[in-house]
């Protein structure tokens, strides 16, 4: 019955297609004569169409999931059909029935709307998948980081295969291979970070940056790999708890260690998690203030960032002088419902680690120009894009690494992160993250523009004089806090704390 449908579709549009092109050669004209010729050229072509369109079987494909071999086909029944009209026109002798311009412009609208039709159903079915993506997102409260090493057809098959379906349950960071000349290069937006044989220094590189993987997925045999690369490979399995496992073993979204070629000692801790609420159950997130933030911030933004660029422009170019390139420095963090994002700054240290592979110490990599940024926040202005986007507010709780995130206050999680909050005009850094987050959870119960200007205004007396701890601003936060945080436990899962031993203090001060 479905085929039938389309099939009528398909005509449809082909006679709206002729109909148009008649129109257009006939300058807009509409006559007895026209018509008559229009109607005569019509049946033909409709004619031509019931032989073409069952014989290339172009009604059969599902629209949603054409490709470019249907396409063509449908590109071959235009000319077919065009063809075929003008050998029956001709041999009934409809001599005046069209310009000769009218068979090509009949083609080209015919492949208009027989592929746009199926262009918009692909669309809307995409459009339609990502939001089904995103409502599932809010139950999930786990997404797995994962490395893929070899550059291979399943290694394709399975990238394509993520981002299709459950982007929100694995997030796949990166490949190695063991081709260093690809190293930079990208395969289908991911980059290539190294090889197997550098597998310790990139995930050393990714935890700076607060990505911490769960499990690597190696897309060819084992015995395709470097001997350093199969060496490298066994020191992380016998070291930490990262999951190997053999993609043409499994091909899917289970963790499963069955599938696993190396024997684990899980001697290191377990990954640092933060979690996602469940669902909207405060009653403060209810309130159309935040409906009105939301709407009016990218503008706002856009606003700002033109009013700044100047500044920008200064900050980028003391960067360039004090660090070199790259300018902005990323870290993946928690932002709304705890969805990851990359936040932005102006770099301030210089790399940790030399051209020989030596670790720099912190004294010979920060400067006074990086102190001067760090002091003015002048290195937190690239966060403006993250709020353009709409990972970040202007006012909110600040976002913090995933190892940071205090347990038990997931509440905080519920709003976009902030360039600027509550916590940081009433304590800054002098104050414990335990107070931070009472005092982010205040912010969310109280949010009101008037609290935001205040904010605002706070913010740059705290620029200009230095922060000051509110104690009195703590303890209100803290009576509060009871009621709001009332919720199950069960709502929300429980953070997992791990050691910043491995990034050294001088990443962590970059971090924060």
């Amino acid at each position: 019955m479905r085929q039938i449908e389309q099939l009528v579709a398909e005509l449809f549009l082909i006679a709206f297609a002729t109909a148009v092109s008649t129109i257009l050669i006939n300058n807009l004209e509409i006559s007895v004569v026209n018509e008559w010729a229009f109607a005569s050229y019509l049946f033909v072509t409709l004619a031509a169409a019931l032989v073409v369109l069952p014989s290339l079987q172009t009604y059969r494909s599902v629209w949603q999931f054409t490709g470019i071999g249907d396409y063509l086909r449908i590109l071959a029944a235009a000319a077919a059909i065009v063809a075929g009209a003008e050998a029956l026109g001709f041999w009934f002798h409809h001599s005046g029935r069209s310009a000769p311009a009218l068979p090509i412009l009949q083609g080209l609208l015919i492949l208009f709307f027989l592929v746009g039709v199926r262009v918009l159903a692909r669309m809307s079915c995409t459009a339609y998948n990502t939001l089904a993506r995103r409502k599932s997102a809010l139950q999930s409260l786990h997404c797995e980081s994962v490395l893929v090493i070899g550059l291979s057809g399943l290694a394709d098959l399975y990238l394509r295969f993520h981002s299709q379906f459950e982007p929100h349950q694995i997030r796949i960071e990166g490949l190695l291979d063991d081709d260093d000349r690809q190293t930079g290069c990208c395969v289908r937006g991911r980059p290539i970070l190294g090889t197997p044989a550098q597998i310790l220094g990139v995930l050393h590189g990714l935890e700076i940056h607060g990505v911490v993987i769960d499990r690597i997925v190696l897309a060819i045999p084992l015995g395709q790999l470097s001997s350093q690369g199969q060496m490298a490979l066994r020191d992380i399995t016998n070291s930490t708890k990262i999951k190997v496992e053999l993609l043409a073993a499994r091909m899917g979204l289970e963790q499963c260690s069955s599938t696993t070629e190396f024997s684990c000692d899980h001697t290191k801790s377990s990954v640092g998690r933060y979690p996602s609420p469940i669902e909207d159950y405060a009653a403060p997130m209810r309130r159309p203030y935040w409906r009105l933030k939301r709407t009016a911030e990218p503008a706002a933004a856009l606003g700002v960032l033109i009013l700044v660029a100047p500044l920008i422009l200064s900050a980028a170019i003391l960067t360039l002088l004090d660090v070199g390139f790259p300018l902005t420095f990323w870290q993946l963090r928690p932002g709304y419902r705890g969805s990851k994002f990359k936040l932005y700054k102006f770099r301030t240290m210089a790399a940790a680690y030399d051209r020989r592979g030596y670790r720099v110490a912190e004294e010979e990599r920060t400067s006074s120009i990086g102190n001067f940024l760090r002091l003015t926040r002048l290195d937190e202005l690239p966060q403006l894009f993250n709020i353009l986007v709409g990972e970040m507010s202007f006012i909110g709780p600040r976002p913090l690494l995933p190892i940071d995130q205090p347990s038990g206050f997931s509440e905080r999680l519920l709003v976009r992160p902030g360039l600027t909050g509550w916590a940081q005009i009433k304590g800054g850094r002098d104050i414990s993250p335990e107070d931070k987050a009472a005092l982010d959870i205040w912010y969310i119960r109280n949010a009101s523009l008037s609290l935001d200007i205040k904010i605002l205004a706070l913010t740059v007396l705290m620029i200009a004089f230095g922060e000051k701890v509110d104690r009195a601003a703590i303890r209100l936060a803290w009576q509060e806090r009871q009621p709001f945080g009332t919720c199950s436990p069960s709502d929300f899962a429980v953070m997992q704390g791990t050691s910043l031993a491995s990034l050294g203090t001088s990443e962590i001060k970059e971090a924060n």
